[in-house]
């Protein structure tokens, strides 16, 4: 399952990746916000991130305006490692290098087919296993 979370400057972006989910045959899990209205990131990036964490969903996807905010507070969960991806080679290395467990995207950054495709990437590529990214990841935990 996937978790999805976004504020008001990411709702647009993320109704369309929740359409473009269920086109795939994924199943999601929302956890806010659920309209325009002025809202709060962390609340609603913490929220999914928890599920992540706690082994609820598997991956999340999060949006805000710039996305900078939201994975900001995503990564304050213990076990998230979530990445800002602008491209498609940016979700593509994060997840076979970092293992990352959660994207974030600008609403009001990145356009809408261009972020399916980050979607997908992220998706879709598996983590590499090597043992240096690994060792690497192991030293991301909080001591």
């Amino acid at each position: 399952m996937i978790a999805l979370g976004s504020d008001h400057g990411g709702y647009a972006l993320k109704i369309a990746i929740a359409e473009h989910l269920t086109k795939r045959g994924m199943v999601f899990k929302d956890y806010g916000c659920f309209d325009q209205q002025s809202c709060d990131y962390p609340d609603f990036g913490q929220a999914a991130a928890k599920a992540v964490g706690d082994g609820e969903c598997e991956k999340g996807i999060l949006v805000c305006t710039t996305g900078i905010g939201i994975s900001i507070a995503a990564n304050k969960i213990f076990g998230i490692r979530c990445a800002l991806c602008t491209d498609p080679f940016l979700a593509k290395m994060t997840r076979a290098h970092n293992d990352a467990n959660m994207l974030a995207l600008g609403g009001g950054i990145t356009g809408v087919n261009l972020a399916l495709e980050i979607v997908d990437v992220f998706l879709d590529t598996p983590f590499s296993g090597e043992d240096k990214h690994q060792r690497r990841i192991d030293k991301l935990e909080i001591q």
